[in-house]
């Protein structure tokens, strides 16, 4: 095996003295003094969510108040850094809505693990989950940064329900399909 030698063209005077590159930084630097300020006077002045912007995960309730997750568990088992944890739980037999499969117990998101990938949003099949736009999430301590089951769902709020799972089915006579 040959080892071929590659030959280096010598320096100019200039290159030698770093001039060339010291005139293109102070160009780069008066350029950025002549530009227009971009500050903004955050928190009274926050920048513009784009579109598709994938914030930090909540839950929300149906238009009646009612919680929509029924602790399927789907989002717990896709998502990558395990930031999800449900402790399923029956709804009481004496509650309006027992006819529903269950609702959770405890629902906690770990925003220290959370990779904001929009997976659980993704896998929700009632549409419980939702991504926010909000984007500044803080704590003091890692306790806070864990956003229990009321937390999500004042994060959240309501959206409106395309499922309707909580009515129960109408009989045919209440429809008015009488057959005569």
């Amino acid at each position: 095996m040959a080892v071929k030698i590659v030959e280096r063209k010598p320096l100019t005077f200039a290159e030698r003295t770093y001039i060339p590159q010291i005139l293109g930084g102070l160009r780069t630097t008066f350029r950025h003094l002549a530009r227009r300020k971009e500050t903004l006077e955050y928190p009274e002045q926050r920048p513009t969510v784009p579109t598709g912007y994938r914030g930090v995960p909540t839950l929300v309730k149906d238009p009646h108040g009612r919680e929509k997750c029924v602790s399927c568990q789907l989002c717990e088992f896709v998502c990558p850094p395990k930031a999800i944890r449900i402790t399923p739980g029956e709804i009481a037999a004496d509650a309006p809505t027992h006819h529903v499969e269950k609702a959770p117990q405890a629902f906690d998101i770990d925003m220290l693990r959370c990779i904001y990938c929009g997976l659980c949003e993704e896998v929700c099949p009632e549409e419980a989950i939702v991504l926010q736009k909000q984007y500044s999430m803080t704590g003091y301590t890692r306790e806070e940064m864990v956003n229990h089951k009321d937390r999500l769902y004042e994060l959240g709020g309501t959206l409106p329900d395309q499922h309707l799972k909580w009515d129960k089915k109408k009989s045919a006579e209440e429809h008015g399909n009488d057959r005569h």
